[in-house]
């Protein structure tokens, strides 16, 4: 097996007794709590890791894009849910649905006829999920509007409306742990409060999913939560040790970087910039661009393909030595690769492709 030294950088390295670990906690957790877990496979983006969370009792997985829904499809994946409103896709959403077991997310009257248009059209029903907004603001109905949007869905012909959906993102700005599970325990009570209301109007709800990996652990715990829907856990990065999701010993995803130039005592430059790290910052507050293992100095800055190293005192780097850069947001690391190498025990066991790396349709 190939060892690290032997890799180019900058690499992406993911240890996969980590990442077992971290799938195996997270389908325990649902389990628990009679919950279905359905992964967001848009973090990695890979198919090996998708039947690794099947095989842990994951009941499917969801999706970003149905561009991305479509790799996964060809790679032998049949219960895949695209958790996004999707609009303008109806003819790739049409093949999907002919091979696997499919759902997609509605959050508004022209975006819902439009799916109902083309599958009645071709004598087909489609599974929606109505997005409800619990406090992210991004995209999704209010609580209060959803019956109407509800109602409407519900008798268009080529749908069957399944459940409501939502994403707590809004987690991600919490100040402290205590903030992310007041977040959770809201994002999944406001959804359980839609689906009790719309099925007090005679509607079939029989899915109640929530999501987000800050919030996941807090809101499986909320009775009438059905599905949960959690993606970076599989990695973690530095982010969610920073909100206090995981520990830093949980981050299964590095970023593997040489020293290219020490040009003063105070600053280091290494070979992975925003082409590889990604410009998103430090949440809950900024914080850098990515720290480095075995070391308090962190990437102070970026441009496209440097890191700029803010030498902490007492610490010193090397021309030529190779580090490890834990990312502030691993998901974005995924779609800035075309392979992540799967460590074990210090050697490089398997090459992934990034199979849906690019997909945005």
């Amino acid at each position: 097996m190939t060892g690290l030294e032997d890799l180019d950088t900058p690499a992406v390295i993911v240890d996969l007794a980590v990442v077992e670990a971290n799938i195996a906690r997270m389908a325990d957790r649902a389990r628990a709590r009679s919950v279905r877990l359905r992964p967001h496979a848009k973090t990695h983006k890979i198919p090996e890791l998708g039947r690794l969370q099947l095989a842990a009792g994951a009941c499917g997985l969801s999706l970003a894009k149905p561009s991305e829904a479509r790799v996964f499809a060809d790679a032998g994946f049949d219960d895949l849910f695209v958790a996004y409103p999707v609009v303008g896709k109806e003819r790739l959403l049409l093949e999907l649905a002919d091979r696997v077991r499919l759902a997609v997310g509605v959050d508004s009257e022209p975006g819902a006829r439009a799916l109902a248009r083309a599958f009645h059209a071709a004598h087909r029903r489609l599974d929606v999920l109505l997005k409800v907004d619990v406090g992210f603001h991004r995209v999704g109905v209010t609580p209060q509007a959803a019956p109407a949007l509800a109602r409407l869905v519900a008798e268009l012909p080529g749908l069957r409306l399944r459940g409501v959906f939502t994403h707590a993102g809004h987690a991600y700005a919490a100040p402290d742990a205590a903030g992310v599970a007041a977040v959770g325990h809201d994002e999944a009570a406001i959804l359980c409060g839609v689906a009790a209301e719309l099925r007090g109007m005679g509607l079939g709800i029989e899915e109640v999913s929530v999501g987000s990996t800050p919030t996941a652990f807090h809101a499986l715990t909320v009775p009438g939560v059905t599905e949960c829907r959690p993606g970076n856990y599989v990695y973690h990065d530095a982010s969610q040790v920073a909100l206090g999701t995981c520990r830093l010993e949980d981050c299964a995803l590095t970023v593997l970087a040489t020293v290219v130039s020490v040009p003063a005592p105070d600053r280091a430059v290494v070979d992975a910039g925003s082409k590889t790290l990604s410009s998103d910052p430090l949440r809950p507050r900024p914080g850098g661009h990515g720290s480095l293992t075995g070391y308090r100095s962190r990437i102070a800055r970026l441009s496209e393909e440097h890191g700029v190293i803010e030498v902490c005192p007492g610490e010193r780097f090397e021309v030529g030595q190779r580090v490890r850069v834990l990312p502030n947001h691993a998901c974005v690391v995924s779609n800035l690769h075309d392979r992540v190498h799967a460590l074990r025990d210090g050697r490089v066991e398997a090459v992934w492709k990034v199979a849906a790396r690019g997909c945005v349709t």
